[in-house]
């Protein structure tokens, strides 16, 4: 990360990134809905946003280690009533000079300024002065004695990953959540030779990733249509239905859109619902550039009746969203294990209503981006002992790695799969077939 306390646009990006952070811990805030609220009156260039959103989600990133940090230096934390956003300012900063490298005098002054600016934060400078000059000097050494892993994963989600995958895959799934994700790519063509992108790593036909990548907006092919943003584990619950040319496919839970994108660009008839209208207009947009088309429902997947069952119907349902951590890594310290409770039930009364609409000899995929077993495995196998006119189809080598399935013959990815090429989602997916 350049330097950016010296530049006229310092303080607004420090004082955005702290709003950002103030809304994630304190409100419980998703880091993207509180960025783009704050983007939208904080008029800053994109390259100050840039800034300032990598100082937010850095601190949420590392904020078990900063956290443990600070409170050594200070043991008794200021009360928030009376210093405001002293804590904001402390992380944000600790995040500047250990992790995104900025040069002490900048990131020190930052902090003070934006403590000057604070009508609470102000009688709190001398001690944002002092930590974070500790922080400078004593920083770097404290980082490498600490349990990385095990400080920015919150106790209820490693004690449960521990008990699913066991401690070793635990640490592996916490260390691979600290990496900053790779950029993957879906062309709407498998045949494209992508010859303007000579560096990617190639994820298989069709797929790239890009490290570094930039403004996705700016990249090559963009307005052209060729390809849309998806990461590789997210793109593999729609290829579990085979081939959907000239099929109809309801999508359920379609937004933001990368599955439906996938299926018209494989010749299928798509009907994308969503509750959220908003969510399904970008998706449409997405369509249009890529020169797609689908259908748009926007209502509750749980209220809403086809005018005909489908031969194919693919549920991406909501959850904890466990294994997407190293692109939000918010979502620790916002969600609960009481969140999964209220999560499971939608999740099964979705798939009930997925089955619904799945025609007799038709195929129905369960997908949930998440590490959580409740959300996956366990609600397959109560949903198959329910409707006993569902059986699972077992995924085979032919459609995905072998690497990817299950005892089961389910769909099983974790973050630290492919570690080499810079990992991936967490993903589960069921393909479930219905009897005739």
């Amino acid at each position: 990360m350049s330097e950016r306390g010296e530049t006229g646009g310092g303080l607004g990006s420090r004082q955005a990134a702290v709003s950002i952070l103030s809304q994630v811990l304190r409100r419980k805030r998703p880091l993207d809905m509180a960025a783009a609220e704050v983007f939208a009156t904080a008029n800053l260039e994109p390259r100050d946003q840039a800034f300032a959103r990598a100082i937010a989600s850095t601190s949420m990133r590392r904020f078990g280690q900063l956290e443990a940090l600070i409170r050594a230096f200070v043991p008794k934390a200021p009360p928030p009533h009376k210093a405001g956003p002293t804590l904001e300012i402390l992380l944000a900063g600790s995040a500047e000079l250990l992790f995104l490298r900025v040069p002490a005098h900048a990131a020190v002054d930052g902090a003070n300024r934006l403590a000057h600016s604070d009508s609470k934060a102000v009688h709190f400078r001398p001690l944002i002065n002092a930590v974070l000059r500790r922080v400078a000097q004593e920083g770097p050494a404290t980082l490498q004695q600490q349990d990385a892993a095990r400080l920015n994963t919150p106790d209820w989600l490693f004690e449960r990953w521990c008990t699913i995958y066991g401690e070793d895959s635990a640490r592996r799934i916490a260390h691979a959540q600290l990496e900053i994700p790779p950029l993957d790519l879906t062309f709407k063509s498998a045949n494209d030779p992508y010859t303007d992108f000579r560096d990617a790593i190639p994820l298989g036909p069709g797929r790239l990733r890009l490290r570094d990548a930039g403004k996705v907006e700016s990249l090559p092919g963009f307005s052209d249509g060729c390809w849309w943003v998806q990461d590789f584990a997210a793109s593999l619950p729609a290829i579990l239905l085979g081939d959907v040319r000239g099929k109809t496919v309801i999508d359920l839970c379609a937004a933001p859109g990368g599955k439906t994108l996938q299926l018209a660009a494989r010749g299928a008839h798509v009907t994308a619902v969503d509750t959220a209208a908003d969510r399904l207009a970008l998706v449409e947009a997405n369509l249009n550039r890529m020169h797609l088309s689908a259908e748009m429902v926007a209502t509750d997947a749980r209220d809403w009746k086809p005018a005909s069952e489908s031969p194919f119907v693919l549920l991406d349902a909501p959850c904890l969203a466990t294994g997407t951590i190293r692109r939000h890594p918010d979502l620790p310290w916002i969600k609960t294990a009481a969140d999964l409770v209220n999560a499971e039930s939608l999740q099964s009364e979705l798939i009930d209503a997925a089955g619904a609409m799945t025609a007799r000899g038709g195929t129905l995929v369960y997908a949930v981006c998440s590490l959580e077993v409740e959300e996956g495995e366990e609600q397959v196998e109560a949903f198959l002992a329910r409707r006993k006119d569902f059986v699972r189809s077992e995924i085979l080598p032919e459609d995905v790695d072998k690497a990817f399935i299950t005892e089961k013959g389910d769909l099983r990815t974790l973050p630290f799969y492919w570690t080499e090429k810079g990992g991936m989602d967490g993903f589960y997916a069921a393909r479930l077939k219905r009897l005739l």
